[in-house]
This record gives C-alpha cells, sequence and structure tokens, in this order.
C-alpha cells in the first residue's frame, strides 16, 4: 500500500504559509534514488545518468541529482538554457529533440551539448547551421515493427515519429564519418513506463548488437550507448516496482556477452530517466472543497487538470490518499474532480476512498514526473507554487505560484495591460 510521506499534521502547518494546491517533493526519497542509480551502473566506468529535463524542469530538483553526477537530457531550447544556467556543459548536456529548429541546433553546439539527431536529414541541416560537425554525435535508432518483452507487447515503434531505420543508421553513420565525426553514440526509447526488471537489459541487447554490427561495417567509433527512459514507477498500489540494481546487473551481463567478447568494453553507457529518478517522490496536495451529489457522489478540490493533466488525458491511475484518514475503511464511491469547464477534469473516477469532508487534505501520488511540467493555463488558472519537504523536516519553497499578473504580463504591449496594471 502506497503511504505518503508528510501527514496531515504537517500539511496543515505548511498551509499556514502555502495554500493549497501545491506540489510537494521529497528530497530524502530523491536523494536515495539517485545514489541507488548510481550504484547500479557503478560497473561501468562512462556511465551517466541524464535526467530528463522534460520530466521535471526545476533547476533545485535537478541541482540534487546534479550531486549524484547526473546530466541533463533536453529537447528545446528553454531546457538547454536552464541547464546552462545551473552549469551543466559539454557532455553534461544530451540533446535529444525532433522537428528541431535551426537555432536550436546552434544553441545545443554553443555550449558544447550531445547533439543526438532524430532524423538522417538532419545531418545535412546542421551541417548547413554550424558549417562543421562536432567530433562527437549521436543517432536515435527506431527498428520499427513492435518491441515485445516474452509474449507480451510493451510499444509499437513502427507507429512513432522518432528516429532513424536500421538501414539509415549505417548510412547515416557513414555519412557522418566522411564529414568528420569521430565519436559516435547510438540511442533508443522503444518503450514507455515499463515495469519489469527485463526492459533495459533486453533493448540492450538489441542496442549492443547493433554497436558491433556498425562499428564492424563501418568503421566508426562507437564511444557511447544510450539506453534513454523507459523505466516506469508503479502508480497502482498493488504494483511491485522495478529494481534498479537488478537492471543495472542485467544489462551488465549483456553489456560482457555482447560487446566485450567484440573488443567493445570501453564503451559508455547513459540513460535518461526522468519519471524512475523523480515520479515516486513527487506529490500533489489538494482540498476538498466541495462536495456533490447528483447521479454520482462527487468531490471537489481546489486542484485541476492544469496542475495534473495526466489522469484527464491518458485517463492514468494515480493513487489518492486522504490524510488523516489512512487507517479508516475506503467504502465510499467517489469522483474527485477539478473546477475546469472539462467533464474529463476528474483525478479519479468511482474511487473507493474514506469518507471525505469539506477541509480534507489528498496527498495525490506519484506526480513527480510529468505533472506540475506538464500544466497550462486554460480557463485562465494558474500553476501552483512547489515545495520541497527537506531532509530535516523543514519545506522550502523551489517555485512560487503563478499570479495574475504573471498570467497577463504577455499582454505587456497593449493598452489593455497597462489599464489592468492601473485597475490594481
Amino acid at each position: 500500500m502506497k503511504k505518503a510521506y508528510v501527514t496531515k499534521a504537517q500539511v496543515e502547518e505548511i498551509t499556514k504559509k502555502y495554500p493549497t494546491p501545491f506540489y510537494l517533493y521529497n528530497e530524502k526519497g530523491i536523494r536515495e534514488n539517485a545514489k541507488a542509480v548510481k550504484e547500479a551502473f557503478a560497473w561501468n566506468p562512462g556511465f551517466k545518468e541524464y535526467f530528463a529535463v522534460k520530466a521535471t524542469p526545476n533547476p533545485f530538483l535537478i541541482n540534487i541529482l546534479r550531486e549524484y553526477g547526473c546530466g541533463c537530457d533536453c529537447s528545446s531550447m528553454t531546457e538547454l538554457m536552464l541547464s546552462h544556467t545551473l552549469g551543466a556543459v559539454g557532455s553534461d548536456i544530451m540533446f535529444s529533440s525532433n522537428d528541431t529548429p535551426a537555432e536550436e541546433y546552434a544553441y545545443a553546439a554553443k555550449i558544447g551539448a550531445t547533439i543526438n539527431l532524430d532524423d538522417i536529414t538532419h545531418i545535412e541541416f546542421v551541417e548547413n547551421i554550424l558549417g562543421k560537425l562536432p567530433e562527437t554525435m549521436s543517432c536515435r535508432y527506431n527498428p520499427g515493427g513492435v518491441f515485445k518483452l516474452s509474449n507480451g507487447i510493451m510499444d509499437n515503434p513502427g507507429d512513432s515519429k522518432y528516429g532513424f531505420t536500421t538501414e539509415q543508421m549505417f548510412e547515416g553513420f557513414r555519412i557522418l564519418k566522411s564529414k568528420g565525426v569521430k565519436h559516435f553514440g547510438i540511442h533508443a526509447f522503444l518503450a514507455s513506463n515499463t515495469v519489469t526488471n527485463e526492459y533495459y537489459p533486453q533493448l540492450a541487447k538489441e542496442l549492443f548488437e547493433l554497436a558491433v554490427k556498425l562499428e564492424k561495417e563501418t568503421g566508426c567509433d562507437i564511444s557511447f550507448i544510450n539506453l534513454s527512459g523507459g523505466v516506469g514507477i508503479p502508480y497502482l498500489p498493488d504494483q511491485e516496482g522495478n529494481d534498479i540494481r537488478a537492471i543495472g546487473a542485467g544489462v551488465q551481463k549483456v553489456y560482457e556477452e555482447v560487446l566485450t567478447p567484440a573488443g567493445m568494453g570501453d564503451v559508455a553507457i547513459y540513460t535518461e530517466m526522468g519519471r524512475f529518478m523523480m515520479g515516486p517522490y513527487g506529490a500533489l496536495v489538494t482540498k476538498a472543497i466541495h462536495e456533490k451529489h447528483t447521479h454520482k457522489e462527487y468531490i471537489g478540490v481546489d486542484a485541476c487538470a492544469v496542475n495534473l493533466m495526466r489522469p484527464a488525458m491518458y485517463g492514468a491511475y494515480h493513487h489518492i490518499t486522504v490524510l488523516g484518514k489512512e487507517d479508516a475503511a475506503c467504502d465510499h464511491k467517489y469522483d474527485v474532480t477539478g473546477s475546469l469547464c472539462e467533464n474529463n477534469d476528474k483525478f479519479a473516477i468511482d474511487r473507493m476512498l474514506p469518507e471525505i469532508e469539506k477541509g480534507d487534505y489528498l496527498f495525490i501520488h506519484d506526480t513527480g514526473a510529468h505533472g506540475f511540467a506538464m500544466g497550462y493555463n486554460y480557463n485562465g488558472k494558474l500553476k501552483s507554487a512547489e515545495l520541497l519537504l527537506k531532509e530535516d523536516g523543514n519545506v522550502e519553497l523551489i517555485r512560487r505560484a503563478e499570479t495574475p499578473s504573471d498570467y497577463f504580463s504577455t499582454f505587456d504591449c497593449f493598452d489593455f495591460y497597462k489599464n489592468l496594471v492601473k485597475e490594481k
């Protein structure tokens, strides 16, 4: 059973300064997990985890991960700027983007980020922008078809917009080598949010076998293989989570079976995890402010889909703990809703929970990745604050809540905004 890492009494104290809704991250959990990842791949001297900035783009949290040697996986100009401002330079940044504007490639090259190409046509595109290609480049691989583990289909790379085909990988490496690239990387992301220790080892086997063929047939020096993300978390309370140490050992076994005998025992292993690094260590805390008794039983809270859109967008499950009622029977069926003018603005549908009264605090689990980051401003709703629960029990504000002034600030070139400011 999932347990909240904060009590009702703690939340009541926090709300004296920071009203709900807010995101609350658990520093202790983040640090313990980052340490475990580092240890799981310590067998590979070149190992580096590039945290997927898109998952949780908060500088305070990224800096915690950087203490454990993590780099930054970026997919846009602003993510590059954020990472660079934090002190990530050169090989600390992996730029894995698609349909990429010219100015973003130019900036990535300027700060020394490793560029991971998404398409073979981007070779000429980047060369035209930079004049000369960097000495180190990577290519994203998409084998097509479906990706299976045992007898189960995990995902469908053939329908994905990302990556080079197998044939394009060989052609692309030859072209890059002819244009002066000296060090090569292979990258692939074939399944999302896998909750199995088999995913990385099987993906690694496919990429390692490809790497051996590529190096043999093209003569390119493959210096790293990037397993990207896809290692998931157990959103459901009865799911067993991934064991990162077992995953690391599984990748090591395949490495020693495939790469080492081929004389490629110096290849570095990279990962780009976001959800696994941060997901379980963030929660959305919200207050019940309304109840409604019509065709169903509804609990209205002060958060909505702009704070956490995964349930509305994907039908995703996020476990809910009613703080202070952890031991009460879950004998009431509710839809837990937000205030958007959209009927899919629901955090839970037909969820069995303890009886909820107005004023109760709900702790929505596993929102530390792709939670706040996916927020938006529909209905003029404003993004919440982000708080960090420190290891010593204190709480630190790591992003203030948006204000109406923030929302209207992009109208600052119009008289409307000037009149609005005067009215305030």
